[in-house]
């Protein structure tokens, strides 16, 4: 007897418990991630980052609120928020007060999908679908039916007078307290395929000291139209690093055309016989009806840059 149902049971018990630790632990075990990427001129004094991505903000998530308003204390030179905030129509006062310590600095941002219309309850099973078909995203400017619109308007006046660099589809500069100039360019979010790429089209701006690529889901087409222009970095996040991944092997889906393999975290890109850093962030939050991280912990990325060694 013991034999016969001893296994099933620890089996089960094994299951709650990564369950458990899924839906009530690790989304709430918050880091901080850091990369060193060598993309300045040479003699240019290092820069640092913060990229902050995919909040998909609750009303009422007050340890992420308190954790997003320490990430002040870094310092950053400059902030990139590369969107997806909301995952509650509710929940923009929320963003504003835990960002509200971040946008004493310099900064710029994209929106996401979710920052446009709120979530909807979905089959996971679809994202291993998605990627065994190649069919991501949505069709046009608009979501499923039946999804929120969500006061995304708020954040952007916001941000915009905070000082940050809105790059909808556009190009936008910041400047820093030590005088540097770093010139963006954006794209919205590939996802809805509301992006459009010859609206900024040409490469690097001259006459900045640093000239960076900004976009929500980091979909091979927009990648492939940034490293072909030249831009030695690209920002990116929408992929929540897999989410749900397996110890010691990694993300099953990205919920776009990246390979698992760049899921998260510094990689590079090829196109255009042009090479570009790639940095994914795995995001600090996920969508209010799938409240769960299991081997891939919510995070900020701090991003030292530097000039290359000779």
């Amino acid at each position: 007897m013991r034999a016969r149902y001893g296994v099933p049971l620890a089996l089960t018990a094994l299951g709650a418990a990564g369950v458990g630790y899924a839906a009530g632990v690790e989304p709430r075990a918050f880091r901080i991630r850091r990369f060193t990427v060598p993309v300045l001129p040479r003699g240019m004094h290092p820069l640092r980052v913060l990229q902050i991505s995919d909040i998909h903000m609750v009303s009422g998530q007050r340890k992420k609120q308190r954790w997003l308003r320490s990430l002040a204390g870094l310092r950053p030179d400059f902030v990139i928020n590369t969107g997806d905030n909301l995952s509650d129509p509710e929940a923009v006062p929320e963003v504003l007060d835990a960002l509200g310590p971040l946008m004493q600095f310099p900064g710029a941002y994209v929106f996401g999908s979710n920052d446009y219309y709120g979530p909807k309850l979905r089959n996971p099973a679809k994202y291993l679908m998605e990627r065994a078909t190649g069919k991501h995203g949505l069709n046009g400017n608009a979501p499923a039916v039946g999804a929120v619109h969500n006061p995304w308007e708020g954040m952007r006046d916001a941000f915009d007078a905070a000082g940050w660099a809105g790059l909808t589809n556009t190009r936008g500069r910041i400047k820093l307290e030590g005088g540097q100039e770093v010139a963006l360019t954006g794209l919205d979010d590939p996802h809805i395929k509301r992006d459009r790429y010859e609206q900024v089209a040409g490469g690097p701006e001259l006459g900045a000291d640093l000239s960076l690529a900004v976009v929500h889901a980091p979909y091979l087409r927009s990648l492939d139209a940034f490293t072909a222009d030249g831009y030695p970095l690209i920002l990116a996040g929408h992929t929540h690093g897999g989410q749900l991944c397996i110890p010691f092997y990694g993300a099953l889906v990205t919920n776009c055309d990246l390979d698992p393999g760049r899921v998260k975290g510094l990689s590079s890109h090829r196109a255009g016989g042009n090479e570009s850093y790639l940095h994914v962030s795995a995001g600090c939050g996920a969508n209010r009806y799938t409240p769960v991280r299991f081997a891939c912990p919510p995070e900020a990325t701090l991003l030292t840059l530097t000039a290359p060694e000779d």
